[in-house]
């Protein structure tokens, strides 16, 4: 298994930011998401150091939707980083953390009025809006609570980067944002533009998710820019900004190839300038919405090692206590992971098996084949590459609890997230009078 950030051997046990997992799994039980701080901070300081240029404002924005809790809120504060929300409920979170509102987007193709009321009455910085409908909404909220909103019109710029087909955004069949091939799309950024309680500032478009292919952000930039620089000459319309959304993908497997965050931050920003040169076009502001490739490298499951079973089919199961409620990705989408016993680090893989997990359905399956030391019960097994994702798609399936989430950082570890008890998931429940 590939070793990120902080985790090293020490005499056989995994230790994370200076602790040792099996002191984690005793203090906090299992299953246990765990953060490396430490790692966290390296990657949103490559992008900062990656994606600057001399022509043009730039800005780093976290995709809450990977993970989001008042601690990740904290750490992106410090580094003064945005922020993006996709729901009400995430609005709400990162305004209890007491982050700047003015940094905070919202993305979403079905924001509720509550929704939108909700970004005017908490005056964040930016409404990204998904179509022509919307942002009349919008204009509507805003001008009845007498304020103004700024807003960018997301594009989809009909890209197929490689990728799988549930986490692509940018097809032509997508059903996020306005298509640039819309015969009306010009009317449309027309009325986007004229509204007089939204101040319109620019374009977004996001291509897909875990992309390792430079190319197809390159072709974004040059189609971002091209359709932009239309508008402006055709429209007589000043834009900007514009965001280029994220997507940039992690390692994974040994099957996955991540460019270098600080890298391909460097390689887009070039991208951005070289284009605008040719183009004859300028921006004030361009910015990337980073979230999985900032936290996921940083993430990670612990599980305690329950039965095994081999089965009249040839499988050789381990089962541990948790599975699809708290990594729902393998049964989504078929996403695949490494595992390291974390009791036994550096011994020699001699069992082909499956680690399967502890919920009725058969599709509960974390890692299909796996080549690892021979375990037993109460061993620890560690997923690495779970920190966007696991909790934030983290369910109550068979009224599972969802784990705690920990942080680690120079040998100390602090709760950001409390483990849910059975008396937490029945707590809106009620008898019912028949």
């Amino acid at each position: 298994m590939k070793f990120f950030g902080t985790m090293k051997d020490n005499n056989g046990m995994l230790e994370i930011g200076g602790v040792l997992v099996s002191s984690l799994a005793k203090d906090y039980k299992t299953p246990l998401y765990i953060v490396d701080q430490t790692l966290v901070e390296e990657n949103i300081q490559k992008y900062l150091n990656g994606f600057k240029s001399s022509q043009f404002k730039t800005s780093v924005v976290y995709a809450a939707k990977a993970f989001l809790s008042k601690g990740i809120c904290q750490i992106v504060d410090k580094y003064g980083l945005e922020i993006d929300a996709v729901s009400g409920g995430e609005l709400h979170a990162i305004k209890a953390s007491n982050f700047p509102m003015e940094r905070v987007h919202m993305h979403g193709n079905n924001k509720t009025i509550e929704e939108l009321e909700m970004c005017v009455d908490y005056g964040i910085g930016l409404v990204i809006i998904d179509n022509e409908e919307e942002s009349l909404l919008l204009n509507d909220i805003a001008k009845a609570k007498n304020k103004k909103i700024k807003t960018m019109l997301r594009l989809n710029v009909g890209i197929d980067a490689h990728t799988h087909e549930y986490i692509k955004t940018a097809k032509d069949s997508s059903k996020f944002g306005e298509s640039i091939y819309n015969p009306n799309i010009k009317n449309i950024v027309k009325s986007v533009e004229s509204l007089s309680n939204c101040e319109f500032i620019g374009f977004h478009c996001h291509i897909g998710s875990q992309i390792f292919d430079i190319k197809a952000y390159s072709e974004a930039i040059e189609t971002m820019i091209g359709f932009t620089k239309e508008i402006n000459e055709e429209l007589n319309i000043k834009i900007p900004e514009i965001n280029l959304g994220g997507g940039f993908g992690v390692y994974y497997t040994k099957d996955d190839a991540p460019i270098d965050l600080e890298a391909i931050s460097k390689l887009v920003t070039e991208k951005l300038e070289e284009t605008l040169k040719v183009k004859e076009l300028s921006f004030e502001k361009v910015s990337i919405e980073p979230g999985r490739s900032i936290i996921a490298n940083a993430g990670s499951t612990l599980y305690t090692i329950g039965g095994q079973k081999k089965t009249y089919g040839g499988i050789n199961y381990i089962f541990v206590d948790g599975g699809m409620s708290d990594n729902i990705r393998p049964a989504l989408y078929q996403a695949e992971y490494e595992a390291i016993v974390a009791n036994k680090v550096g011994e020699i893989p001699t069992e082909e098996v499956a680690v399967a997990g502890k919920f009725c359905e058969s599709s509960d399956i974390l890692i299909k084949n796996i080549k690892l030391p021979k375990t037993q019960r109460g061993d620890l097994l560690l997923i690495p590459t779970t920190g966007a994702y696991g909790h934030a798609m983290a369910s109550n399936y068979n009224k599972a609890p969802i784990p705690a989430v920990v942080f680690v950082k120079d040998g100390k570890s602090k709760v950001a997230v409390k483990r849910q008890s059975y008396n937490d998931m029945i707590l809106n429940d009620d008898f019912i009078d028949l």
